[in-house]
Protein backbone atom coordinates (compact mmCIF):
# COMPACT_ATOMS: atom_id res chain seq x y z
CA UNK A 1 0.00 0.00 0.00
CA UNK A 2 1.39 3.40 -1.00
CA UNK A 3 1.14 6.47 1.21
CA UNK A 4 -1.59 7.99 -0.92
CA UNK A 5 -3.65 4.84 -0.42
CA UNK A 6 -3.45 5.35 3.35
CA UNK A 7 -5.19 8.73 3.12
CA UNK A 8 -8.84 8.85 4.18
CA UNK A 9 -10.53 10.73 1.33
CA UNK A 10 -13.50 11.43 3.63
CA UNK A 11 -11.36 13.38 6.10
CA UNK A 12 -9.31 15.72 3.93
CA UNK A 13 -8.30 19.24 4.90
CA UNK A 14 -10.28 21.54 2.64
CA UNK A 15 -7.47 24.10 2.66
CA UNK A 16 -3.74 23.49 3.04
CA UNK A 17 -1.36 26.45 3.45
CA UNK A 18 2.40 26.06 3.02
CA UNK A 19 5.33 28.24 4.06
CA UNK A 20 7.88 27.19 1.43
CA UNK A 21 11.08 27.86 3.37
CA UNK A 22 14.66 26.88 2.73
CA UNK A 23 15.40 27.61 -0.94
CA UNK A 24 18.38 29.79 -0.11
CA UNK A 25 19.77 27.43 2.53
CA UNK A 26 19.34 24.51 0.12
CA UNK A 27 21.46 26.34 -2.46
CA UNK A 28 24.05 27.47 0.09
CA UNK A 29 24.52 23.89 1.32
CA UNK A 30 25.41 22.96 -2.28
CA UNK A 31 27.62 26.03 -2.80
CA UNK A 32 25.18 27.38 -5.39
CA UNK A 33 23.74 30.82 -5.97
CA UNK A 34 20.51 31.47 -4.03
CA UNK A 35 18.64 31.73 -7.34
CA UNK A 36 19.40 28.05 -7.97
CA UNK A 37 17.41 27.24 -4.85
CA UNK A 38 14.45 29.26 -6.09
CA UNK A 39 14.59 27.48 -9.46
CA UNK A 40 14.55 24.10 -7.75
CA UNK A 41 11.77 25.31 -5.47
CA UNK A 42 9.55 25.85 -8.52
CA UNK A 43 9.90 22.16 -9.36
CA UNK A 44 8.66 21.35 -5.87
CA UNK A 45 5.64 23.62 -6.37
CA UNK A 46 4.75 21.59 -9.44
CA UNK A 47 4.91 18.20 -7.74
CA UNK A 48 3.07 19.34 -4.61
CA UNK A 49 0.34 20.92 -6.73
CA UNK A 50 0.06 17.65 -8.63
CA UNK A 51 -0.27 15.49 -5.51
CA UNK A 52 -2.67 17.92 -3.80
CA UNK A 53 -4.89 17.84 -6.88
CA UNK A 54 -4.68 14.04 -7.11
CA UNK A 55 -5.65 13.62 -3.44
CA UNK A 56 -8.62 15.94 -3.78
CA UNK A 57 -7.53 19.03 -1.81
CA UNK A 58 -9.75 21.98 -2.73
CA UNK A 59 -7.49 24.90 -1.78
CA UNK A 60 -3.68 25.11 -1.65
CA UNK A 61 -2.14 28.45 -0.62
CA UNK A 62 1.60 28.88 -1.07
CA UNK A 63 3.55 31.64 0.68
CA UNK A 64 5.40 32.69 -2.44
CA UNK A 65 6.72 36.19 -1.66
CA UNK A 66 6.18 38.23 1.49
CA UNK A 67 6.08 42.01 1.77
CA UNK A 68 9.27 41.67 3.83
CA UNK A 69 10.94 39.97 0.87
CA UNK A 70 10.96 43.32 -0.95
CA UNK A 71 13.84 44.20 1.41
CA UNK A 72 16.08 41.50 -0.07
CA UNK A 73 18.87 42.44 -2.52
CA UNK A 74 17.36 43.87 -5.72
CA UNK A 75 19.05 41.24 -7.89
CA UNK A 76 17.41 38.43 -5.93
CA UNK A 77 14.00 40.16 -5.96
CA UNK A 78 14.18 40.71 -9.73
CA UNK A 79 15.19 37.09 -10.27
CA UNK A 80 12.32 35.88 -8.09
CA UNK A 81 9.75 37.99 -9.93
CA UNK A 82 10.92 36.74 -13.32
CA UNK A 83 11.04 33.17 -12.10
CA UNK A 84 7.56 33.23 -10.54
CA UNK A 85 5.86 34.66 -13.61
CA UNK A 86 7.79 32.59 -16.15
CA UNK A 87 7.10 29.41 -14.20
CA UNK A 88 3.37 30.14 -13.92
CA UNK A 89 3.12 30.88 -17.64
CA UNK A 90 4.95 27.64 -18.43
CA UNK A 91 2.72 25.62 -16.12
CA UNK A 92 -0.61 27.18 -17.18
CA UNK A 93 -1.39 24.56 -19.87
CA UNK A 94 -0.86 21.76 -17.33
CA UNK A 95 -2.93 23.62 -14.73
CA UNK A 96 -5.80 23.74 -17.22
CA UNK A 97 -5.27 20.10 -18.17
CA UNK A 98 -5.49 19.13 -14.49
CA UNK A 99 -8.52 21.41 -13.84
CA UNK A 100 -6.51 23.65 -11.46
CA UNK A 101 -7.44 27.33 -11.13
CA UNK A 102 -4.90 29.96 -10.14
CA UNK A 103 -5.52 32.87 -7.79
CA UNK A 104 -3.45 35.41 -5.87
CA UNK A 105 -3.63 37.24 -2.56
CA UNK A 106 -1.40 40.12 -1.50
CA UNK A 107 -0.56 43.76 -2.11
CA UNK A 108 -0.61 43.76 -5.90
CA UNK A 109 0.11 47.51 -5.97
CA UNK A 110 3.76 46.73 -5.20
CA UNK A 111 4.11 44.20 -8.02
CA UNK A 112 5.95 45.24 -11.21
CA UNK A 113 3.27 46.01 -13.82
CA UNK A 114 4.55 43.55 -16.42
CA UNK A 115 4.74 40.72 -13.89
CA UNK A 116 1.26 41.50 -12.55
CA UNK A 117 -0.25 41.71 -16.05
CA UNK A 118 1.23 38.35 -17.03
CA UNK A 119 0.12 36.77 -13.77
CA UNK A 120 -3.42 38.12 -14.18
CA UNK A 121 -3.52 36.59 -17.67
CA UNK A 122 -2.69 33.18 -16.20
CA UNK A 123 -5.41 33.66 -13.56
CA UNK A 124 -7.89 34.52 -16.30
CA UNK A 125 -6.84 31.54 -18.43
CA UNK A 126 -7.53 29.09 -15.58
CA UNK A 127 -10.66 30.77 -14.19
CA UNK A 128 -12.96 28.12 -15.68
CA UNK A 129 -11.24 25.25 -13.85
CA UNK A 130 -13.23 23.68 -11.02
CA UNK A 131 -10.72 21.42 -9.25
CA UNK A 132 -7.92 22.56 -6.95
CA UNK A 133 -7.59 26.30 -6.34
CA UNK A 134 -3.86 27.10 -6.30
CA UNK A 135 -3.51 30.42 -4.46
CA UNK A 136 -0.21 32.29 -4.51
CA UNK A 137 0.43 34.63 -1.57
CA UNK A 138 2.49 37.26 -3.42
CA UNK A 139 3.66 40.50 -1.83
CA UNK A 140 1.64 39.22 1.10
CA UNK A 141 1.67 40.08 4.80
CA UNK A 142 -0.99 39.07 7.32
CA UNK A 143 -0.58 42.34 9.20
CA UNK A 144 -1.03 44.28 5.95
CA UNK A 145 -4.13 42.20 5.18
CA UNK A 146 -5.71 42.74 8.60
CA UNK A 147 -4.87 46.45 8.49
CA UNK A 148 -6.57 46.77 5.09
CA UNK A 149 -9.63 44.94 6.41
CA UNK A 150 -9.81 47.32 9.39
CA UNK A 151 -9.56 50.35 7.09
CA UNK A 152 -12.33 49.04 4.85
CA UNK A 153 -14.61 48.29 7.80
CA UNK A 154 -13.86 51.69 9.38
CA UNK A 155 -14.76 53.40 6.10
CA UNK A 156 -18.08 51.56 5.97
CA UNK A 157 -18.76 52.61 9.56
CA UNK A 158 -17.91 56.23 8.70
CA UNK A 159 -20.26 56.06 5.70
CA UNK A 160 -23.07 54.77 7.93
CA UNK A 161 -23.24 51.36 6.21
CA UNK A 162 -22.52 49.50 9.47
CA UNK A 163 -22.24 50.22 13.20
CA UNK A 164 -19.96 48.77 15.86
CA UNK A 165 -22.43 46.02 16.75
CA UNK A 166 -22.14 44.68 13.19
CA UNK A 167 -18.42 44.00 13.54
CA UNK A 168 -18.03 40.27 14.16
CA UNK A 169 -15.47 37.58 13.39
CA UNK A 170 -17.49 36.75 10.29
CA UNK A 171 -17.51 40.35 9.08
CA UNK A 172 -13.75 40.65 9.47
CA UNK A 173 -13.23 37.35 7.63
CA UNK A 174 -15.33 38.66 4.75
CA UNK A 175 -12.97 41.62 4.40
CA UNK A 176 -9.82 39.52 4.19
CA UNK A 177 -8.20 38.52 0.90
CA UNK A 178 -9.17 34.89 1.57
CA UNK A 179 -12.90 35.65 1.87
CA UNK A 180 -13.72 33.17 -0.90
CA UNK A 181 -11.85 30.31 0.79
CA UNK A 182 -12.33 28.35 4.01
CA UNK A 183 -9.70 28.90 6.69
CA UNK A 184 -6.72 26.54 6.42
CA UNK A 185 -7.18 23.22 8.22
CA UNK A 186 -3.48 22.40 7.89
CA UNK A 187 -0.42 24.62 7.69
CA UNK A 188 2.90 23.08 6.63
CA UNK A 189 6.27 24.75 7.07
CA UNK A 190 9.46 23.39 5.54
CA UNK A 191 12.97 24.30 6.66
CA UNK A 192 12.51 23.54 10.35
CA UNK A 193 11.83 27.01 11.75
CA UNK A 194 9.11 27.15 14.42
CA UNK A 195 7.31 30.36 13.44
CA UNK A 196 4.45 31.45 11.20
CA UNK A 197 6.24 34.45 9.64
CA UNK A 198 3.31 36.83 9.25
CA UNK A 199 1.32 34.32 7.19
CA UNK A 200 -2.48 34.08 7.42
CA UNK A 201 -2.42 35.07 11.10
CA UNK A 202 -6.20 35.44 11.37
CA UNK A 203 -7.04 32.39 9.29
CA UNK A 204 -4.77 29.81 10.98
CA UNK A 205 -6.31 30.28 14.44
CA UNK A 206 -7.28 26.60 14.56
CA UNK A 207 -5.12 25.14 11.82
CA UNK A 208 -3.11 22.02 12.55
CA UNK A 209 0.59 22.80 12.10
CA UNK A 210 3.19 20.49 10.61
CA UNK A 211 6.85 21.58 10.58
CA UNK A 212 9.45 19.52 8.71
CA UNK A 213 13.23 19.96 8.69
CA UNK A 214 13.56 19.42 4.95
CA UNK A 215 14.22 22.46 2.80
CA UNK A 216 11.48 23.21 0.28
CA UNK A 217 13.43 22.00 -2.80
CA UNK A 218 13.70 18.54 -1.15
CA UNK A 219 10.03 18.34 -0.12
CA UNK A 220 8.42 15.36 -1.85
CA UNK A 221 4.98 14.03 -2.68
CA UNK A 222 5.47 11.43 0.06
CA UNK A 223 6.23 14.21 2.54
CA UNK A 224 2.95 15.90 1.61
CA UNK A 225 1.03 12.64 1.95
CA UNK A 226 2.63 12.10 5.37
CA UNK A 227 1.47 15.57 6.43
CA UNK A 228 -2.11 14.72 5.41
CA UNK A 229 -1.94 11.39 7.26
CA UNK A 230 -0.56 13.17 10.34
CA UNK A 231 -3.39 15.71 10.11
CA UNK A 232 -5.95 12.89 9.99
CA UNK A 233 -4.51 11.34 13.14
CA UNK A 234 -5.07 14.47 15.22
CA UNK A 235 -8.13 15.34 17.25
CA UNK A 236 -9.41 18.78 16.36
CA UNK A 237 -11.19 20.17 19.42
CA UNK A 238 -11.62 23.88 18.63
CA UNK A 239 -11.50 24.75 22.33
CA UNK A 240 -13.77 21.92 23.42
CA UNK A 241 -12.92 18.75 25.35
CA UNK A 242 -12.45 15.31 23.85
CA UNK A 243 -15.66 14.19 25.53
CA UNK A 244 -17.64 16.99 23.89
CA UNK A 245 -16.20 16.11 20.49
CA UNK A 246 -17.07 12.46 20.96
CA UNK A 247 -20.63 13.30 22.03
CA UNK A 248 -21.10 15.49 18.98
CA UNK A 249 -19.90 12.71 16.68
CA UNK A 250 -22.17 10.07 18.25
Amino acid sequence: MTLIDKIDRNNLPAHVAIIMDGNGRWAKARQLNRSAGHVEGVNTVRRITEIASEIGIKHLTLYTFSTENWNRPKEEVDTLMRLIVTAIERETPDLIKNNVSLSMIGDSSRMPKEALDRLNQCISDTAHCTGLNLCLALSYSARWEITQACKNIAQKAADGEINSADITDELISKHLTTANMPDPDLMIRTGGDMRVSNFLLWQIAYAEICVVDKYWPDYSKDDFCNAIIQYQSRERRFGMTSEQINNENN
